[in-house]
């Protein structure tokens, strides 16, 4: 296909009436899809049915240290849970806490905790002048809303394909002692699907903050989340990597099995150093008594082992691959050698970045919305919401049907030719009227 900065005026204006034509049959066909949040679709769940047989009233429901986890007790989690999240996590059980279901609340606490009372005996950072944190972009919108939220000043990072910009990352934390933290999808990243090379793992390790309480936030939500059988992304281990630095104490690893389970009744879990876990506990006791430990248990006899998981997991790419697959063909198949948009493909995840020309983002999916296609709000991947060269768009592949999903795909793509058409020639008038 001809790229369209290269039509003509009346190439380009042919083109967008043909377009709008289109446009307004899929108007009629009274659409109601959704491709707004990652979520797992009625297929995904129901391959975890099995969670609701692997205990009932007969069961044995004490684990192997003896604890009955019918009652209180168990602060941390119980012992072959944590064996169970620490493989899935890479990391030694004694390094690890379970929570309920949700990492994001862990992270929420996390930063709470560091506000009111601090970090291991730093000054408390409601009481600082100043608290920044450094937030790839573009990237997971819950975690720029957490720190919104506490009134953190949010510094964007550009995002690569080999993970954050680090010599900008470097920079900021070597030199000003404000920033506390950095928010980090690792592997297969909210929403681009980017993995961090060694590279960028072992230069984060190696970073020494100007705060003593810097930590960053590693949220390994997708850790065996993976689209292939062979080809998948591999990523340091950040805990050892820091270890092996002199750094132990700079990571909070977050986790749980919220797209391996189900997302309302998973478990999380957060891995750290032995300094920051005695540091956490001593709120967290305040907190709870202890987390659901006859879920822990169901998770448990459920997987059996992470064998039982990584097979489990095969099971959720045979439904996510041919999504994402479907995705990534309708648009090559329809915006390939038009020259107005880029888009990754991940092998992993649960996401597809779209970068339009800069300045359409808001008006495709605006028209996306008109249609019946429900998308992530344009901006919703940056910082308060402000993606300053509005053209970052997240596609969510996982809860439509996949015909649904074609269809829905194919009206992104249509509405991106329309609103690409449109900028470029008003672009053109611009440049003729100031000529004039």
């Amino acid at each position: 296909m001809k790229p369209y900065r290269e039509m003509t005026r009346e190439e380009l204006s042919a083109e967008l009436e043909e377009l709008r034509a289109e446009y307004k049959k899929y108007q009629k066909m009274d659409l109601k899809l959704n491709m707004a949040r990652g979520k797992p679709c009625i297929e995904q769940l129901d391959l975890s049915m099995g969670l609701m047989d692997a205990l009932n009233s007969d069961a044995d429901l004490f684990d192997e240290d003896g604890t009955d986890c019918r009652n209180y007790g168990g602060l941390d989690g119980i012992r072959e849970c944590k064996e169970l999240i620490g493989d899935m996590m890479e990391n030694h059980p004694d390094n690890i806490i379970i929570y309920g279901n949700s990492s994001l609340n862990v992270m929420y606490d996390t930063v709470s905790r560091a506000m009111t009372h601090g970090i291991m005996g730093n000054t408390p950072w409601c009481k600082l002048d100043k608290v920044k944190f450094l937030c790839p972009s573009p990237g997971y919108d819950r975690h720029f809303a957490i720190t919104e939220y506490f009134g953190i000043e949010m510094i964007p990072v550009p995002m690569t394909p080999t993970g954050p910009d680090m010599d900008i990352v470097e920079k900021l934390v070597t030199e000003d002692e404000a920033v506390k933290g950095i928010w980090c999808v690792p592997k297969y990243s909210n929403p681009q699907g980017y993995s961090f090379s060694d590279e960028t793992v072992r230069r984060m390790a190696r970073m020494n903050p100007a705060a003593p309480d810097f930590r960053i936030f590693w949220d390994n939500a997708y850790g065996i989340h993976h689209l292939y059988d062979i080809d998948q992304d591999y990523v340091i281990e950040i805990l050892a990597e820091c270890k092996r630095c002199g750094h132990p104490d700079m990571v909070y690893k977050f986790a749980s099995t919220s797209k391996i389970t189900f997302p309302g009744s998973g478990i999380s879990a957060l891995a750290t150093s032995p300094n920051n876990l005695e540091d956490i506990k001593k709120q967290l006791q305040v907190q709870t008594i202890g987390h659901d430990k006859v879920n822990q248990l169901r998770h448990v006899r459920f997987f059996g082992d992470i064998y039982g998981m990584v097979m489990h997991m095969h099971e959720h790419a045979k439904i996510l691959r041919p999504k994402f697959e479907a995705v990534e063909e309708i648009l090559d198949q329809n915006l390939t050698g038009l020259d107005v948009g880029t888009w990754t493909k991940p092998k992993g995840g649960y996401f597809i970045s779209f970068e339009t020309i800069p300045g359409c983002a808001k008006q495709v999916v605006a028209l996306c919305n008109k249609a019946g296609v429900q998308m992530t709000k344009a901006g919703a991947t940056w910082p308060y919401g402000k993606d300053p060269y509005d053209s970052n768009i997240r596609i969510a592949p996982s809860y439509p049907p996949i015909e649904d999903l074609k269809i829905a795909a194919r009206l992104f793509a249509l509405c991106v030719r329309i609103v690409s058409c449109k900028k470029l020639l008003e672009e053109r008038d611009k440049v003729e009227q100031a000529g004039s």
